[in-house]
């Protein structure tokens, strides 16, 4: 796999591929660009595909707040703007990154949107449950992997094979995603994504549930939502169960939605099965 980084106003952006079609792509919450990476390496002939780090993450790291969905949204418009992406280019965002995506595919054209298990406001929180509780919770391993470091890159690598999402699915995919995440000296190493901006990030996108629900009724390219059935830590019920995604599908009439078989929330940019469907559904017109 093939890719050269740039740095565009501060941030870090790769670029998989060499073709003249573009996809523009947005990880998740605690995620990078390499997130990207297996689905860069699947791209056929004449593809391209244009991810960055958001801010407060990857080798974005040290910009500054605020945070927010809006925030990241007008910086993917910028690096859209950077790399030349017209209107024939497509836009794509995985978990948080697709609630971005949506955010960026309201305030100009592309080709295509395809939210991949993520972009849906999520039900409103019980009133006695504070924001922050409920992100940990649904979180779980991935905020507490921001408070832990580690002696060794192995360590770490070590750390995300327990992951119930990955135990069984470990490829070199993975692991390059997971070794571009560490910072910090040997014996103290650490991920890079800041835990303020990821809070940050977090509340807004419980807090903000009529602003992508505007957002997305805004989006006048073809929308497209693909599912994993399984969760973030592969339980049975994924992100975006039936129960939430259906009625959205019906509100939306031009949001084309599809489950992805047999992959999580993380193997659906991970399993080469997965990604492949992925690949499909992005470079060719629904």
């Amino acid at each position: 796999m093939s890719f050269e980084f740039e740095d565009v106003g501060g941030l870090r952006i790769a670029t998989f591929g060499a073709g003249p079609r573009l996809i523009i792509a947005v990880h998740g919450i605690t995620a990078s660009l390499m997130a990207w990476g297996a689905v860069g390496r699947q791209l056929p002939d004449g593809w391209s595909l244009v991810a960055m780090d958001l801010r407060g993450r990857g080798h974005s790291a040290a910009l500054p707040g605020p945070y927010g969905l809006p925030r990241h949204a007008e910086d993917v418009l910028q690096v859209a703007e950077h790399v030349g992406a017209g209107p024939d280019a497509v836009l794509t965002g995985h978990s948080m990154g697709a609630y971005v995506a949506a955010l960026a595919g309201a305030e100009r054209d592309f080709a295509r949107v395809v939210l991949v298990d993520g972009g849906l406001p999520l039900p409103p929180l019980p009133e006695e449950m504070d924001p922050d509780a409920a992100l940990e919770a649904a979180l779980g391993p991935a905020l507490a992997r921001l408070r832990q470091t580690f002696p060794t890159a192995d360590a770490y690598v070590d750390f995300f094979k327990a992951h119930p999402a990955f135990i069984g699915h470990w490829n070199a995919d993975v692991e390059a995603y997971v070794r571009y995440d560490l910072t910090g000296p040997e014996g103290a190493l650490r991920s890079r994504a800041a835990g303020e901006a990821v809070m940050q990030d977090g509340r807004w996108m419980r807090l903000e549930s009529e602003r992508i629900a505007s957002a997305l009724a805004s989006i006048k390219a073809p929308l497209s939502l693909l599912r994993a059935p399984r969760g973030l830590l592969n339980q049975d019920v994924g992100l975006l169960p039936d129960e939430l995604a259906l009625p959205w599908a019906a509100r939306l009439p031009g949001l084309k939605e599809e489950m992805v078989p047999d992959c999580n929330h993380y193997t659906i940019l991970f399993d080469d099965r997965c990604v492949s469907t992925i690949v499909n559904r992005l470079t060719t017109p629904a």
